[in-house]
């Protein structure tokens, strides 16, 4: 009987360690554009998209619909810019040219991080759990261009993501913020 007991035990212990483990949404915490620590337990409640952005690609423009969708749902939504240069270094600049850059271009006010890796081997730990299945529960996925969006719901769960094609102003986004509506498009 002792035997079993411990049987079970060991069994339960194996099942329980990976969740434990699984590093949730909420204990993340990050750096800032002006070096201040960003905790995202205090996003608890609220949908967060997590965005890869950069200053010198196609996909800029986009910052100026993530600031209107930023002014337009802010009591719902809270957008967050991670600059990267993984992509044909569309980057380059450091955190002080890459704020003024969003300051000045674009009047942003919603959340940008300090810069970071997307992917490869210097991938940043958030981007790891972001795309990787066996750490975020939901899906695994690649970081295909500079601003693919990351979909996080009220409770911390990654619920998608969408191309770096998809307009931050889309229904894709506004059915997301507005009725919780989404499909993972394939």
């Amino acid at each position: 009987m002792k035997k079993r007991l411990l049987s079970i035990a060991a069994i339960m212990a194996l099942l329980i360690a990976p969740a434990m483990s699984q590093k949730s949404f909420y204990d993340f915490t990050v750096e800032t554009i002006d070096g201040q620590q960003f905790n995202f337990a205090d996003l608890k409640g609220k949908k967060v998209m997590i965005v890869n952005t950069a200053s010198k690609c196609g996909n800029t423009p986009q910052y100026k619909d993530l600031e209107l969708l930023n002014k337009a749902y802010k009591n719902k939504l809270v957008i967050i810019g991670f600059p990267a240069n993984n992509f044909m270094n569309q980057e380059p600049g450091s955190n002080a040219d890459i704020k003024e850059f969003c300051d000045s271009k674009y009047g942003v006010t919603f959340p940008m991080m300090s810069k970071i890796s997307v992917k490869g081997d210097d991938m940043h730990p958030l981007y790891k759990w972001l795309t990787s299945k066996a750490s975020n529960g939901v899906l695994d996925s690649e970081v295909s261009w500079n601003f693919q969006k990351y979909l996080i719901d009220e409770n911390g769960k990654l619920v998608g993501f969408l191309k770096p094609a998809v307009k931050p102003l889309s229904d894709e986004v506004v059915n997301w913020v507005t009725k919780g509506q989404f499909t993972q498009a394939k």
